[in-house]
C-alpha cells in the first residue's frame, strides 16, 4: 500500500501548475490537481490570451484608417463589443477543454474545487481529505483595489474588464504598468474616451528610460489622456455615471474605472500558516532555488512566489520541478535575458538590461539608438514612430540589452533573446546581413554610438 494517496498534489491549474502536473504524471507519478475557478489560470482566462484578442480588435480602427493611403476605400462601421466578448469567450472555453484533456491524458486526477492545506501531507479539497507525498502551490496572483472611498464599491480590475456587458464610452484606467498601459491602448483604439491616471512621472516604471519617454509621447499622440502625478481620491455614483474626484481637485464623470495598480500573491485562505510556510513582506511564498518552501515537502512556483511574474517563466519552472522530482533529470531555469512584451498600442519589447542597469554593472557602456517612421506609415500618413535601442558592454562587445517600441516588436524580440543568450556581440550583429525591407534590419545596421552622457 502506498503511504499517500498521491505523489504530487497541485493547488492551482494555471500555466505553472498544469505543466508541473502533466510532466510529473508523464514521468509516472500519481498526480492530482485542484482548481476552483478555471483551468489555465489567469493567462488563459483573464490575462494574456483574452487581452491580446482585445488588442487585436483595437488595432483594426487604425488599420481601417491607414488603408486609405494604400488605395482602399474602407468604411468602418460601429464596433460590436458583445460579439467580440462572445467570440473571446468561445475561444477561452475551447482552451479550457484543451488544458483538461492535457491533464487527463497524462493520467492526472482533476478536482474542480477549492483546496486548502490541512497539514504537511494532507489537503482538504471540496470537503474531502486526501494525502500527498509532495504538495505544490501554484495559485498565481490576484488584482487588488486600494482602500479609498468608493473604489472597492464601484471600480473594476483586470478580472472583471473581460466580462463587461458593453464598452464604456468614457473610462479611466488607474496605473502606469503594463496591464494599465495595455488596456489604455485597447479602449482608446476601440473608440472610448480614455484617461490614464498614475502617481509617477512616466509610464512603465522599471523599463528603460528611453522607452518610457517614447511611450509617453506615442500614447498621448494616439489620443490617450495621460494624467501623471495624479490619483483618484474618491469614487461615487452621480446619476447614471461614476464621478471620480482626483488629487488635483478636478472631477471626471465616467462610465467605468479600471484599476491596474498591482497584483498580490494569491495565498489567502490556503492554510499556509497551519504548517509554517513562510511568506515575505509582500505576502509571497518564500522558496529556495529548487522551489522548496520552508516546509521541505511543500513547493511553490510562478506568480505566487512574486519573482519573475511571467507565464512562460511559470511554465518553465513547472517543467523543471517535475523533471527534477520525478524524471531523474535535475536541471534549472535560465532566468537570464528573458524577453518581455507589453502589448500596448504601440507595443513594447525588451530583453536584458536597461541602460541604467548596465551602467551600474559595467565600467563602460555603448548605446546604439534609432527613432524612425516605419515604412508602413510613409504611405498611411499616420504620425507613429518606432524606437530601437541596443545596450553594449564596451569591454566584451556583448549586447546586454535590447529595447524596442513599435509594430511587430514582440515578434522580433524572441530571436534577439536567443542571440543574447548565445552571447552575441555587437560585432556579430554588425556582421549579420539585414532582411530588407523590414524594420528589424535596423538591428544589424546600427553603427553610430550615442555620445556618452557628460
Amino acid at each position: 500500500m502506498a503511504a499517500y494517496d498521491y505523489d504530487l498534489f497541485t493547488i492551482g491549474a494555471g500555466s505553472g501548475g498544469v505543466r508541473a502536473s502533466r510532466i510529473a504524471a508523464g514521468h509516472g507519478a500519481r498526480v492530482a490537481v485542484a482548481e476552483e475557478r478555471y483551468l489555465g489560470g489567469t493567462c488563459v482566462n483573464v490575462g494574456c490570451v483574452p487581452k491580446k484578442f482585445l488588442v487585436y480588435a483595437a488595432q483594426y480602427s487604425a488599420g481601417f484608417q491607414d488603408a486609405a493611403g494604400y488605395g482602399w476605400d474602407v468604411e468602418a462601421k460601429d464596433h460590436d463589443w458583445q460579439r467580440l466578448i462572445a467570440n473571446k469567450d468561445a475561444e477561452i472555453t475551447r482552451l479550457n477543454g484543451i488544458y483538461r484533456r492535457l491533464l487527463e491524458n497524462a493520467g492526472a486526477t482533476i478536482f474542480d474545487a477549492r483546496a486548502t492545506i490541512v497539514d504537511e501531507h494532507t489537503v482538504d479539497v471540496g470537503g474531502k481529505r486526501v494525502t500527498a507525498e509532495r504538495i505544490l502551490i501554484a495559485t498565481g496572483g490576484w488584482p487588488e483595489l486600494p482602500e479609498k472611498p468608493g473604489v472597492r464599491d464601484y471600480a473594476i480590475t483586470s478580472n472583471e474588464v473581460f466580462h463587461l456587458e458593453k464598452r464604456p464610452e468614457h473610462i479611466a484606467i488607474v496605473g502606469a504598468g503594463y496591464i494599465a498601459t495595455e488596456f489604455a491602448g485597447v479602449f482608446n483604439g476601440l473608440g472610448s474616451r480614455t484617461v490614464q491616471i498614475y502617481r509617477g512621472d512616466k509610464l512603465l516604471r522599471g523599463f528603460d528610460e528611453d522607452v518610457r519617454d517614447f511611450m509617453d509621447a506615442e500614447m498621448a499622440k494616439a489620443g490617450v489622456d495621460l494624467r501623471p502625478r495624479t490619483t483618484i481620491e474618491r469614487l461615487e455614483k452621480a446619476g447614471g455615471c461614476l464621478r471620480a474626484t482626483l488629487s488635483d481637485g478636478t472631477m471626471l464623470d465616467l462610465d467605468a474605472v479600471l484599476y491596474a495598480t498591482g497584483r498580490r500573491p494569491n495565498v489567502r485562505g490556503l492554510g499556509l500558516e497551519r504548517v509554517g510556510v513562510e511568506l515575505d513582506e509582500r505576502g509571497a511564498i518564500k522558496v529556495d532555488d529548487q522551489y522548496r518552501t520552508t516546509v521541505p515537502n511543500i513547493y511553490a512556483l510562478g506568480d505566487v512566489t512574486d519573482r519573475v511574474n511571467l507565464t512562460p517563466v511559470a511554465t518553465a519552472e513547472g517543467h523543471v520541478l517535475a523533471d527534477t522530482l520525478f524524471g531523474n533529470k535535475p536541471r534549472s531555469v535560465n532566468y537570464l535575458n528573458i524577453p518581455t512584451a507589453v502589448f500596448s498600442i504601440p507595443p513594447v519589447a525588451t530583453c536584458g538590461m536597461t541602460e541604467a542597469e548596465a551602467r551600474a554593472v559595467y565600467p563602460a557602456v555603448d548605446i546604439y539608438r534609432t527613432n524612425f517612421k516605419p515604412m508602413k506609415h510613409t504611405l498611411s500618413g499616420r504620425d507613429q514612430r518606432m524606437l530601437m535601442k541596443l545596450v553594449v558592454d564596451r569591454a566584451s562587445d556583448r549586447v546586454v540589452g535590447c529595447h524596442l517600441v513599435g509594430d511587430d516588436t514582440p515578434e522580433m524580440i524572441q530571436g534577439v533573446a536567443v542571440a543574447m543568450n548565445a552571447g552575441a556581440t555587437k560585432a556579430v550583429f554588425d556582421s549579420t546581413i539585414g532582411l530588407h525591407p523590414t524594420a528589424a534590419e535596423e538591428f544589424v545596421t546600427l553603427r553610430t554610438k550615442v555620445p556618452d552622457p557628460a
